[in-house]
């Protein structure tokens, strides 16, 4: 509900007190003379020029009517707040009392609501057992149908048989007759008993044959019927058994593939292998030339003081080696020092340069030596 708002006072729209001409120290108890010639001094002061200023007085009393007059608004505005107050708690009492409607309402929509939403589940429940059962009976009537189309086909069949037959009686009338009329021809003799025992036991073998002729009948359609179902069976396992040759040829050509490519890289690995294996097997016969070598000068150059030789390394071989060439170059040059004849000294100066040469070219396999010790150590 909306609610009127509150009057707006325009300065325009007050009322503006006019203010007539002044009367100043004017009481009731004064006579009229007094007043109007109290008057005419008012009004020859204010015709004066320059003589424009309101009294004290009168301005004060101009004040207080104002005053009253404000007051008197004020209290005709408090009413009508008042009024207006009131009908704003009427309309927020109508407010509440329309909330607590609507929350009624909207409670028993809810409540409607959901007996809706139950009416409608339940509704569902009994659409999808209607359906069952709609379905279920027309699987029935199907069936029904299928029987009836049997029982109608069978019915037909019996039918044409039943003409048969009665084209088979019609045709073997005149036999019947004929054997009726021959029976009355013959004597009375044969008439008798025996006669019938003679023939029945022929007509119940003939229809037992009849009978058994019927099941032979009904075995070979049986038969017939399975041959049929078996060929169909022989011709779908025919078409699975290609397919599935076909995907296993598939299969088999791609692992052939496969192993060609396996066969390729098998070839490569070992193209590869041999050649790591030829640069090993020559660092490896470089080595041992060289272990050979430094076997074969420790064993010329051996010195008791490092033990045996079967127990020293490479290392300490080398440095008897050194130690052995080391005392010979020392004792060479002793050995010039005391040989002072000059065929002497060209003699020693002869064995001492072979020798020199000799020791030189030990020291310089045996720097290869070390050299190649410490490249196999490396390796």
């Amino acid at each position: 509900m909306a609610t009127s708002p509150l009057p707006v006072f325009n300065s325009d729209s007050c009322p503006k007190p006019k203010v007539e001409k002044a009367m100043h120290n004017i009481f009731v108890t004064q006579p009229e003379e007094t007043r109007q010639r109290k008057e005419d001094t008012d009004s020859h002061i204010s015709a004066v020029p320059g003589t424009s200023r309101i009294p004290v007085a009168g301005v004060n009393t101009l004040k207080k009517t104002m005053v009253m007059r404000k007051r008197a608004e004020l209290d005709e505005m408090d009413t009508r707040l008042a009024l207006k107050q009131q009908q704003f708690r009427s309309c927020m009492e109508d407010l509440a009392h329309r909330r607590s409607e609507l929350e009624k309402q909207k409670q028993q929509d809810k409540e409607r609501v959901k007996k809706f939403e139950k009416f409608v589940a339940e509704n569902e429940i009994k659409r999808r057992r209607a359906l069952k059962k709609c379905e279920a009976t027309q699987e029935q009537n199907a069936l029904k149908q299928k029987e009836i189309e049997d029982l109608t086909e069978q019915l037909k069949q019996l039918r044409v048989r039943k003409e048969r037959l009665k084209e088979r009686m019609v045709k073997y009338k005149i036999f019947e007759d004929f054997l009726m009329q021959t029976l009355d021809y013959l004597p009375s003799i044969y008439c008798n008993n025996e006669s019938e025992s003679l023939v029945m036991p022929i007509i119940w073998r003939h229809e037992t044959l009849s009978i058994t002729h019927q099941d032979l009948l009904q075995r070979l359609e049986h038969m017939e019927a399975e041959v049929e179902q078996s060929q169909q069976q022989l011709g779908s396992m025919k078409q699975e058994h290609s397919i599935k040759q076909l995907m296993a040829n598939k299969e088999l050509s791609e692992l052939q593939s496969e192993l060609e490519t396996l066969k390729e890289r098998n070839k490569q690995a070992e193209v590869n292998l041999l050649m790591v294996q030829g640069v090993s097997r020559e660092k490896v016969d470089e080595v041992g030339r060289l272990l050979m070598a430094i076997n074969n000068l420790a064993q010329q150059c051996y010195l008791p003081a490092y033990g045996p030789l079967e127990s020293m390394n490479t290392l300490t071989m080398l440095d008897m080696v050194k130690e052995c060439i080391l005392d010979k170059a020392d004792t060479e040059r002793r050995v010039k020092r005391l040989m002072g004849s000059a065929s002497a000294v060209t003699t020693t100066a002869a064995v001492t340069d072979k020798r020199w040469r000799g020791s030189m070219k030990s020291l310089g396999s045996k720097t290869q030596i070390k050299s190649s010790s410490k490249v196999s150590k490396k390796k």
